[in-house]
């Protein structure tokens, strides 16, 4: 190794501790747009086992570990660290009414295949709060049919794909579980490398506490290292690499020249991925890329945060490839939605292509048909007119898979017209973008005339005692009884009986005043129920609220959504839902 005479002391014992037990290791048809309907490798070292010695290397490239198979001592360390790893995650069961035991009764066949249909949806944010808390509450892994690997691979897969990154980086830190998923790590420090946000990259390297094993996430971490001026650490941690069987070229010279090894700017371009086009860039004073169609999201997002992206002015029209990749940029939210209007704008049309808007685009590329479309929304004052040109416009970018690229800007178009202006055909499809950015109700008004909206919800928030509730209630059903006009609506029932559950008593002369229908339970959740398997329950909740709101779901799927939660003794979640359906909202 060209740089152990930089070594002290120390690192040359870490070597030399490394030769003395001689570790060894082996080292990717169109649509009509004038309609306006809406249409790992984790490199893991092998184990090496001397069965003459009985000792087991578990070798990392950081971290060389000899174990003694017949010392009971270190078996007895084992069974501790495997009943700890088996609890991870960010919430305490206390906090949602869960338990730690609540994958205990699963069996793995059924959570795999429940997980398989939902992975098949796009769930709805309260679907997804559920998932996010059963997955992240601290638990025992499920053992039936199912492997650890298994069970954290339907966890990484899940927040890769809800991409919620602080969550993530919770997750990964607080259980300093970076080994168990290497996948997870490396999409929040890749997102944070895209936004040119190499210190927030680096500082979770900065805060792991075990070794790192995944090959990749190694390299970034001996970067940080050089990024921070250790670089005879960066070198010692690249040596072993290298020892064990590492060989990156393009790497290699690029963390030289940073080092001071190599004083010649490397002017090598890798998109392999975003470490390496980082690299690229670091390393070449003049660097320029010109992006394409094929090029990466994580890219495309480093060259906008970089400011590397061309200026719109400086593109030439003539260039549809160029521009096509622009609109793509955008709808990735990698341009911002203005530059590509403005682009648009500079497009030159004769007077007859802007009167005769659709049949000229007939003839026209589908980017230039989109400049022109825009131009005459520009130019027309005719409300169904404008409406037909921008709903043809939506479509347009639809059908391209790049809708996104006109979300801001046909909001603005849209709050420029008065909903009573709005003819008739075109209702639906305003209404639909209009209200796309509207807030949500959160403020809750009592109305003392309707029982599930009166003060007993209050009960929900962890207002009054049950004596007071108990109390309130029957005071209420009393009214109601005597109330002949009063109908007893689903949601009442849903309050009386989640009152029930939690032993609030309940008059007998006021058992008349609704009906239950006991089958409303699908009968697997039931069965689930009935077996004490909380989890895959609780999973098939999320599947049923699926891709709706908590408040947009019907009366009686709510009911037994209730009622599982009632069953399950899942009290404080119980209650989210209750207060975001029950109350009157304003």
């Amino acid at each position: 190794m060209k740089n152990l005479k930089l070594l002290n002391k120390k690192y040359l014992l870490v070597i030399l501790f490394y030769l003395f037990f001689e570790v060894a290791a082996q080292s990717q048809e169109p649509i009509d747009i004038w309609n306006i309907e809406e249409k790992k490798t984790n490199e893991n070292f092998d184990v090496i086992e001397n069965k003459k010695e009985k000792n087991i290397i578990q070798n990392s490239i950081y971290k060389m570990q000899s174990q003694k198979d017949g010392d009971p001592n270190i078996k007895e360390d084992k069974t501790l660290f495997s009943n700890t790893v088996k609890i991870v995650g960010l919430y305490d069961p206390a906090e949602n009414g869960l338990d730690i035991n609540m994958w205990s009764n699963s069996n793995g066949d059924q959570i795999l295949n429940i997980f398989k249909r939902i992975n098949k949806m796009d769930l709805s944010k309260d679907a997804s709060e559920i998932l996010d808390i059963l997955l992240l509450t601290n638990a025992h892994y499920p053992e039936v049919n199912i492997s650890k690997n298994q069970f954290l691979e339907l966890k990484s897969n899940w927040l890769i794909k809800n991409s919620n990154l602080q969550l993530i980086e919770n997750y990964l830190l607080k259980n300093q579980i970076i080994n168990d998923h290497p996948n997870l790590a490396r999409l929040l420090v890749d997102d944070y490398l895209s936004r040119s946000e190499l210190k927030k990259a680096c500082k979770i390297f900065s805060e792991i506490k075990d070794p790192i094993e995944d090959d990749y996430l190694s390299k970034f971490n001996i970067y940080c290292l050089i990024n921070d001026n250790k670089k005879e650490e960066a070198q010692l941690l690249l040596d072993l690499k290298k020892e064990l069987g590492f060989i990156n070229k393009f790497y290699e010279k690029k963390i030289n020249f940073l080092i001071g090894y190599s004083n010649k700017p490397d002017t090598e371009i890798s998109e392999n991925t975003i470490l390496d086009f980082h690299l690229s860039h670091r390393t070449n004073p003049q660097f320029k890329f010109e992006p394409k169609d094929s090029t990466s999201k994580l890219i495309w997002k480093y060259l906008s945060t970089s400011n590397l992206l061309d200026n719109i002015k400086d593109i030439e029209l003539t260039d549809i490839d160029k521009i096509k990749s622009i609109e793509k940029a955008t709808h990735e939210k990698n341009y911002d939605e203005k530059d590509l209007f403005d682009l648009y704008k500079r497009f030159q049309f004769n007077i007859n292509q802007l009167l005769n808007i659709k049949e000229s685009t007939k003839v026209l590329s589908a980017t230039e048909s989109r400049a022109l479309i825009y131009q005459g929304i520009l130019i027309t004052t005719e409300i169904e007119n404008k409406l037909l040109l921008i709903s043809a416009l939506k479509n347009s970018f639809k059908n391209e898979g790049i809708a996104n690229a006109f979300d801001v800007q046909l909001r603005i178009f849209l709050k420029e017209i008065g909903k009573e202006e709005v003819p008739s055909n075109f209702t639906s499809f305003y209404n639909n973008y209009i209200d796309k950015d509207k807030t949500e109700l959160t403020n809750i008004k009592i109305n003392n005339k309707i029982l599930h909206q009166s003060k007993l919800i209050n009960y929900f928030k962890g207002d009054g005692s049950l004596k007071n509730i108990t109390k309130d209630l029957n005071d209420s059903l009393k009214k109601i009884k005597k109330n002949k006009k009063y109908l007893f609506s689903k949601k009442d029932i849903i309050l009386v009986e989640t009152f029930k559950s939690d032993g609030i008593q309940v008059s007998d002369k006021f058992k008349n005043l609704y009906e239950i229908k006991e089958s409303e339970i699908p009968s697997d959740i039931q069965i689930f129920i009935n077996s004490g398997d909380m989890a895959a329950a609780m999973l098939r909740i999320v599947e049923v609220i699926g891709q709706d709101e908590i408040k947009d779901i019907d009366e009686d799927t709510l009911y037994f959504i209730i009622s599982t939660l009632n069953q399950l003794n899942v009290d404080p979640l119980r209650n989210k839902i209750l207060l975001k359906v029950l109350p009157l909202k304003v």
